[in-house]
């Protein structure tokens, strides 16, 4: 059996406040396969946002361990090539046109040739912006931008994308829009998905739904 794409294992996480201590993940198991995607849901301050970066690499839980295609190398070099990640507040660069903004993600992989040239043209023709590539975030409605962020988190074709909240800066129209583009994209590059969202319709639209309940992961 192939290793998944991303196993998580008896993930812990606490956090202190003077002398109290809140437990926020108390051993959270998953594990994703290549190409499936996964929502996770949760009420506000769940810990959704917390396990998403200890699944990313961007933090380090106090027990357990996270591994990537086998691997438990999490680090920064790795998560560049290996997963793209997507946003509510997009975290696009404001002096950089749509573009060099999707080019940004392959320029930290140090290989800016024709070929990722061509892609990032590629996959702003894919989320509908190949006629605004030269305009600006401000230029842009916030559906645009994120479909840039889209755009950019599969530039360097990861095998995992993780969306925090993707939609919820957007209306109720345009956030229906951009997560059947997300999941469509990411079926047609073959890539996993973890979806955190607080939205119930978004999350069903997912191959598998999970429910983050004090602490523990688990079916929907």
């Amino acid at each position: 059996m192939n290793d998944p794409v991303l196993s998580a294992v008896g993930l812990r996480k606490h956090f202190r406040s003077g002398d109290s201590v809140l437990e926020v993940l108390r051993g959270v198991d998953l594990d994703v396969s290549a190409g499936e995607s996964v929502s996770i849901r949760g009420e506000s301050g769940s810990g959704k946002s917390t396990l998403l970066n200890l699944l990313a690499g961007l933090d380090s839980p106090d027990a357990g361990s996270v591994s990537w295609g086998g691997s438990t190398d999490t680090g920064a070099s790795r998560r560049a090539a290996y997963l793209g990640m997507v946003f509510q507040s997009y975290y696009l660069v404001p002096e950089l046109d749509a573009y060099q903004n999707v080019l940004l993600a392959r320029r930290i992989l140090g290989g800016l040739d024709k070929a990722a040239k061509a892609r990032a043209r590629s996959l702003l023709g894919e989320v509908g912006l190949l006629e605004r590539s030269h305009h600006l975030p401000s230029q842009l409605s916030g559906g645009e931008r994120q479909r840039v962020a889209l755009a950019r988190a599969l530039m360097n074709e990861p095998r995992l994308i993780v969306a925090d909240e993707p939609t919820g800066n957007l209306d109720e129209r345009t956030g229906n829009e951009v997560i059947e583009l997300l999941l469509g994209l990411c079926s047609s590059a073959n890539a996993a998905l973890i979806l955190v969202t607080h939205n119930q319709a978004h999350a069903a639209k997912a191959q598998r739904s999970l429910l983050l309940t004090l602490g523990v992961l688990g079916p929907a």
